[in-house]
């Protein structure tokens, strides 16, 4: 692997002889776009104000693929170009680089959009996305191109997983029924959440199990639907939003730090909750507060 990494290295470092404050400034944007807190917002959004079905089946498969790349980093444990050498690196991050979660991520979502609309120009800016993200990676010197390509490779093989089993997995959901649902919601994550008791894994299995259990209550219970006027959309986004910050950042002061006491259970706990709010809080607050109509009147 020696020689992949000191060509690696010498790639990011041939494309850094043209970086420069503006630049890097560009590519941190581009590169946020692959970090937690942009899709804490994105999910959300299609939730909320798109099409609450689409969101499920979104949020669910990227939360499932970003465990994935959590274990995966964890199983090859390679290092980062600036490991090696620490000149390269323009931007702060940590832990293992092997795939790149960004680009693993970019796949994953940008794809499971381009495949529901089915559109050639919704395609063509989900391609510039996972390119765009993943060179931003190379660029600011925090993975290796090999990782970043490992990232796609992954990426790509859960987007051809979603949508090769998609059909059969809503068939057979329909057929397990409300409790079914429910059990499926809290013990899957757990069972993840057993096997690899990590807070990075933490993250993504508690924010599945959240989802999962609101998403399931509202489909059968909360009559939500994200259709409305443009404005009442945009209302909608911000209560919610502003929930959603209360619940990540509030939380976040009060619970221990890591290394404290209970750290990991009320990471656990936390994630959740944020979940929940997204399948099942914001969408109940939002029918209570008149900013969205019931599914069976939509």
């Amino acid at each position: 692997m020696d020689a992949v990494w000191q060509w690696g290295l010498d790639l990011i470092r041939s494309i850094q002889m043209v970086h420069g404050p503006a630049l890097d400034l560009v590519f941190k944007a581009i590169t946020f776009m692959g970090d937690e807190e942009f899709f804490m917002l994105l999910l959300p959004l299609i939730l909320w104000c798109v099409d609450f079905s689409l969101g499920v089946r979104l949020g669910c498969t990227f939360l499932l693929s970003a465990y994935g790349n959590v274990v995966l980093k964890d199983l090859f444990g390679h290092p980062r170009p600036f490991d090696l050498d620490p000149s390269v690196q323009l931007h702060e991050i940590s832990g293992y680089g092997l795939p790149s979660g960004h680009s693993q991520s970019a796949a994953v979502v940008w794809g499971v959009i381009a495949t529901e609309f089915r559109k050639a120009w919704v395609w063509g800016v989900a391609v510039l996305l996972m390119v765009l993200i993943g060179f931003s990676r190379i660029y600011l010197g925090v993975h290796f191109p090999t990782d970043v390509l490992a990232g796609w490779i992954v990426g790509a093989v859960v987007l051809l997983l979603y949508v090769l089993l998609r059909p059969h997995v809503e068939e057979w959901l329909k057929r397990i029924g409300l409790l079914g649902q429910l059990a499926l919601a809290v013990g899957g994550p757990l069972v993840l959440l057993i096997l690899f008791p990590t807070k990075d894994a933490a993250s993504p299995a508690a924010s599945l199990m959240g989802v999962g259990i609101g998403s399931v209550l509202t489909f059968h219970f909360v009559p939500f639907s994200a259709d409305g006027p443009l404005g009442q959309r945009v209302a909608r986004f911000l209560v919610g939003a502003v929930g959603l910050i209360v619940i990540y950042l509030g939380l976040s002061a009060l619970f221990p730090s890591q290394g404290e006491p209970f750290y990991f259970a009320l990471r656990v706990v936390r994630y959740a909750l944020v979940g929940l709010w997204a399948g099942l809080g914001a969408p109940w607050l939002f029918l209570r507060l008149r900013l969205a109509s019931s599914a069976d009147t939509a």
